[in-house]
């Protein structure tokens, strides 16, 4: 029996809003879920949503899932280690298009907005993908996913303790964007259908600087958080050393071309797609960031936390 929608990363903060909107507006012969963990098909199950098993590392486990899929949301690896990562995909990409996948939808990044020359360590496995895609024959999407608001945290470094942010520079401006609305857009853009073999940009439209949301902490939170640049080399030095989330050095190391890619303007672009798939204006970074504090003055990112969280 053909399966319309596979969507992946299930249980991932990108993946289960996409998988919510299928639920409220899709009828469940049309979806299922599919995760790396075999032990969540019960939590599905109990929900009426079909589960299939996936693992990136397993070409096998990739082949049995995608058997007569139309139309599969790839929700990229979690890991930072762009090797791996790029074996991962290229498994996943192989397996689709031996299964005969017929559309596959591909989560990327938004560093370099619709260009492909990104510095950014982080996008480089989003470039090679894309270039598997391609190189494939497979129809596809590559949705470049703007930063989520919801991570200004890691990208500040800061947490509610924090009386300092010190960052390599604050030149450069990120259109940062709500996960929630992006899953609902994701979502949307899939049961819309076309855009084959696209690279599209799904982001909010108010880019800001990082001590423009230090500005919103203080302002929501009566905190007295102070905003300073520093070198690359005494970021690494001093967020290394007494990071509260226990991050090492190297994590520091590998983001500073984050930073470089900010101030390069790599994360300022902006596009009307995702207002235009919504149906109405996506948030704003500084509303959002807001309104996230009002709910949660001690709001924190499971990523910047080695365990997950506090």
């Amino acid at each position: 029996m053909t399966l319309k929608y596979l969507i992946t990363g299930a249980t991932g903060g990108l993946g289960g809003p996409i998988l919510d909107y299928f639920v409220d507006h899709c009828a469940s012969t049309e979806y299922a879920a599919a995760s790396s963990r075999e032990s969540n098909r019960r939590q599905f199950e109990e929900r009426g949503i079909a589960f299939r098993h996936i693992d990136y590392d397993s070409p096998a486990t990739l082949e049995t899932a995608f058997h007569e899929v139309e139309n599969l949301l790839f929700v990229s690896s979690n890991t930072f280690d762009n090797a791996k990562r790029a074996i991962q995909h290229g498994n996943v990409v192989s397996a689709a298009k031996k299964m005969g996948v017929k559309h596959v939808w591909y989560t990327s990044l938004a560093f370099g907005g619709l260009t492909n020359d990104s510095q950014a360590a982080v996008q480089q496995a989003h470039l090679v993908t894309e270039q598997l895609l391609k190189d494939s024959g497979l129809t596809f999407t590559s949705i470049r996913e703007g930063v989520y608001t919801e991570a200004f945290p890691l990208f500040l470094n800061w947490y509610p303790s924090t009386e300092t942010v010190s960052l390599p520079n604050d030149d450069g401006r990120i259109a940062f964007t709500l996960r929630t609305e992006l899953g609902e857009a994701n979502a949307r853009l899939m049961i819309g259908g076309g855009h084959e073999k696209e690279i599209v940009l799904l982001t909010a439209g108010e880019p800001i600087k990082l001590s423009q949301i230090v500005d919103v902490i203080n302002e929501v939170t009566g905190r007295q958080v102070k905003f300073q640049v520093v070198s690359p080399e005494e970021f690494v030095r001093v967020s290394g050393a007494h990071d509260e989330g226990g991050k090492p050095p190297a994590f520091f190391e590998a983001t500073v071309s984050w930073y470089e890619s900010i101030r390069r303007g790599e994360l300022v672009a902006t596009d009307g797609l995702m207002r235009d798939v919504l149906g109405r204006e996506p948030t704003k970074a500084t509303d959002a960031v807001r309104q996230l504090l009002r709910e949660n003055p001690n709001f924190t990112w499971h990523q910047n936390y080695v365990n997950g969280g506090p």
